[in-house]
């Protein structure tokens, strides 16, 4: 069982709902893993403290041009549509960051003048804590491309009885990448006008990728009244409401879980875990 936690933007509490549904999953003996896709900012270990066993990096293939070789004819400029290698005067010029390692441009090269080399742009990490299988990507500073270290990140993957994905925020290439192939997916929103405005985009993004959805109330209240009509009015079912309370905000500074300070919050999410497990 593979299960999405995404949000339609950030800061709605995703990271909380994924690594507590992992520690209560991980109570009730079920081999678990966590997966940190949101690699740019990954904070599920600041919760779940695991204690790493490996590093690895990840490298993406960028084109190096042989000058010896290359007669500037300018076909790998021309198929590039990120710009990403640019014949100019008497040079070709490579901009390693831009490149999406399609390998085009060494395909169309009629002289063979181009070969590809790795490039890192990322680290992936992976650990163990109390039962749950704690892995994250983590990109290196200022690399943009996210979906291909999620890729990566989602292949090492070991199996389990429950897989939770914690999908970058928002409803960009990344998010569609961390929840593809998944069974379910989690959309964790907050009662406010911004939080309903991106919950209502995370779900059409996650109704086109065929995937089924269910939404996860964060922060609710009696100010949550519009989003339960508006689910309502969606046919999406409410999987779980978790209310806003001082001693949980304070736990969340300290980096503790919910579910080991809060014995009500340990019973809404193994009622979470529950209602995941009958309907996927």
């Amino acid at each position: 069982m593979r299960i999405g936690i995404a949000s339609g933007k950030g800061g709605t509490g995703k990271t909380t709902v994924a690594t507590n549904l992992a520690r209560v999953a991980a109570m009730e003996h079920l081999s678990v893993v966590y997966l940190d896709c949101d690699v740019e900012e990954p904070n599920g270990q600041i919760f779940l403290k695991p204690e790493e066993s490996w590093r690895r990096p990840v490298t993406l293939p960028v084109p190096r041009v042989d000058a010896e070789v290359c007669d500037l004819c300018g076909e790998c400029g021309e198929i590039c549509e990120f710009s990403a290698i640019v014949p100019i005067g008497s040079k070709v010029l490579v901009f390693p960051q831009l490149c999406h390692s399609c390998g085009g441009c060494r395909l169309v090269c009629p002289l063979q003048a181009i070969t590809e080399i790795p490039r890192e742009v990322a680290t992936l990490m992976g650990g163990r804590v109390a039962g749950v299988e704690y892995l994250q990507g983590l990109l290196n500073v200022g690399e943009a491309m996210s979906p291909p270290v999620i890729r990566a990140l989602k292949a090492v993957a070991p199996q389990a009885e429950l897989v939770i994905v914690d999908a970058p925020p928002g409803t960009s290439c990344p998010v569609v990448e961390a929840v593809r192939g998944c069974d379910r997916v989690l959309l964790v929103t907050e009662p406010t006008p911004f939080g309903l405005h991106d919950l209502e985009l995370a779900m059409d993004t996650i109704g086109m990728l065929g995937i089924g959805c269910e939404v996860v109330i964060n922060r609710a209240g009696a100010n949550g009244k519009a989003t339960r009509e508006f689910c309502r009015s969606r046919g999406i079912e409410i999987a779980a409401e978790l209310p806003d309370r001082r001693s949980i905000a304070e736990a969340y500074s300290r980096g503790e879980m919910a579910v080991e300070v809060d014995p009500e919050f340990r019973d809404r999410f193994l009622a979470l875990l529950h209602h995941v497990e009958g309907r996927s």
